[in-house]
């Protein structure tokens, strides 16, 4: 079996204090041990960056689209760009995991409620075998609902998702094996 650990939006105009979000510290670094392993293991570590509009902070000239200074991308994990909360739609990241025989995610960033939601259901879809760590993504309050439930209610629907190769394995980061 062969491993990626995806790193979803961990950019830096994700993370400001206008929009400030769960745990960022501490997600920077459980991702950071999570990518050592799946690195030391023989897996791939994929970067998924988003690319906004114009005027949005994650546009590619604007300095949010940068990922986070904290975080550990080394130059050859592979970076896949995308443009929805899909980061499968439209872009190279299902040819790159199937060229590289990878059928085993992790899936991990920001944010709990858009991206990484629709990634989680998109992989799960395509049939990969996929695993959230319920510690392993992040999102800011709502009006509606606090981050901290937001990531729970999250977790309990991934674990429970009905799909090909069964619902998403929820379990926190370090009881993920690396590969």
């Amino acid at each position: 079996m062969s491993t990626a650990l995806i790193v979803i939006d961990m950019q830096q105009g994700s993370f400001t204090a206008a929009s400030p979000r769960h745990d960022a510290t501490g997600l920077v670094e459980r991702l950071n041990r999570l990518a050592a392993g799946v690195r030391a293991g023989g897996g791939t570590v994929v970067f998924v960056q988003h690319d906004g509009p114009p005027g949005d902070p994650h546009h590619p000239d604007a300095p949010g689209w940068h990922f986070l200074t904290d975080l550990d991308v080394h130059d050859g994990d592979p970076v896949v760009r995308k443009t929805s909360c899909d980061s499968f739609l439209h872009t190279s990241l299902d040819d790159l995991l199937r060229t590289r025989a990878i059928d085993r995610l992790i899936v991990t960033g920001c944010a709990t409620d858009y991206c990484v939601d629709t990634t989680v259901r998109s992989a799960l879809a395509r049939g990969y075998r996929t695993i959230v760590p319920s510690d392993g993504h992040t999102t800011a309050d709502r009006p509606h609902l606090p981050a901290v439930k937001i990531i729970e209610h999250h977790n309990a629907i991934w674990a429970d998702f009905l799909a090909p190769r069964g619902p998403a394995e929820v379990l926190p980061c370090a009881a993920i094996p690396p590969a």
